[in-house]
């Protein structure tokens, strides 16, 4: 009904609004490089040779992580480029996550309690970081 007449509907309701604050890549790479380095003060941070899969086997995944001694904490794998099978492996994991370096952000980093990161990200994560 028209807002004039009795049980009309409201003439200023609610609106949908959005709360989101647009925050600078400088500082975006800051929050990054500090979540890192407390990580490596932590001693939470595994380096890996290159990590490869043939098949998509959550069992050898699994294996993997606990063969370093992480099958039963949140861990985050950091591959410089994605690994079709490695993702596929995990992703039925609860408290595993794979990720390449370019979708690596700060609440991942901050949110898993330990990063494995294999050697061919490392060297793309320092060019990514120190620009």
């Amino acid at each position: 009904k028209n807002p004039l007449f009795k049980g009309g509907g409201r003439v200023f309701g609610p609106t949908p609004r959005d709360y989101s604050q647009k925050v600078n890549k400088k500082v975006k790479r800051l929050a990054r490089k500090s979540a890192l380095s407390i990580k490596a003060k932590q001693k939470a941070i595994v380096v890996l040779e290159d990590f490869q899969m043939d098949k998509p086997h959550t069992k050898d995944y699994l294996k993997m992580l606990a063969a370093l001694g992480l099958s039963d904490k949140k861990s985050m794998l950091v591959l410089g480029d994605l690994n079709k099978n490695v993702y596929l492996s995990s992703r039925n994991l609860k408290n595993s996550k794979v990720v390449t370096n370019s979708e690596l952000n700060t609440y991942g980093i901050s949110n898993s309690n330990h990063l494995i990161i294999s050697e061919g990200a490392i060297a793309e994560l320092e060019s990514i970081l120190n620009r």
